[in-house]
């Protein structure tokens, strides 16, 4: 009787046992749903960075033939004045073998090559500057001597007085000190490398030219 009663006493309740198993099976559910949650999570959080991320990019500006035969730029007869000092003509002449050999084929006003013989100085250089979209102005220490070249300089000024991109300074041999009053509003090209200033004087014509062309061709839209 006694073994028996013990025996009664030391076998589990089937209460306890299953609210046991219940408890364990709800706690491994919740654990196996947290891995899915948190992938869940992680892809959403992926797809709102990846969205945050990707900007709209800016547009470039269409593509402008200015050699069609619709340019504005056939509306002058000259792409590029050269204003210089005939003792810098060298340089000049270097520079201008280089503008007319672009695949622009650039057009070059050249005073000594270009001027009509026993017409007045004054009149080819003011029909110079008058029948050409840009003006280089080349600043040497003759330039800043020669009252020629500070008449063509003051000349261009009064045709485009806005710094727009037509006068164009390129300051060889002078100190940044002596850069002229008149053209200190305007960014200039130093002179240390050839070559990379002849690069820099075909990239600025060039690019008012187009602008000059996409203006005309979107005007008449």
């Amino acid at each position: 009787m006694a073994g028996w009663f013990r025996r009664l006493l030391q076998k589990p309740k089937q209460s306890s046992i299953h609210a046991s198993s219940s408890s364990h099976s709800t706690t491994s559910h919740s654990l196996s749903s947290s891995p899915s949650s948190f992938s869940s999570s992680s892809s959403a959080w992926s797809s709102s960075s990846s969205s945050s991320t990707s900007t709209a990019q800016p547009s470039r500006p269409a593509p402008v033939d200015i050699s069609s035969s619709s340019s504005a730029r056939w509306a002058k007869s000259y792409d590029v004045c050269i204003c210089h000092s005939e003792v810098d003509l060298e340089f000049v002449e270097e520079l201008v073998s280089y503008l007319e050999s672009q695949p622009q084929s650039l057009r070059c006003f050249l005073q000594l090559r270009d001027s009509v013989a026993g017409s007045a100085v004054m009149t080819e250089l003011c029909e110079a500057v008058q029948n050409s979209h840009c003006w280089v102005m080349l600043i040497t220490p003759s330039f800043l001597q020669d009252p020629w070249c500070r008449y063509q300089m003051h000349q261009a000024l009064a045709e485009a007085p806005m710094a727009n991109g037509r006068t164009i300074p390129v300051l060889k041999d002078i100190d940044r000190k002596d850069y002229p009053r008149e053209l200190r509003n305007l960014y200039y090209i130093y002179v240390a490398l050839k070559e990379n200033s002849f690069r820099q004087i075909r990239d600025t014509v060039l690019r008012y030219l187009e602008e000059l062309c996409r203006s005309s061709t979107s005007g008449m839209q």
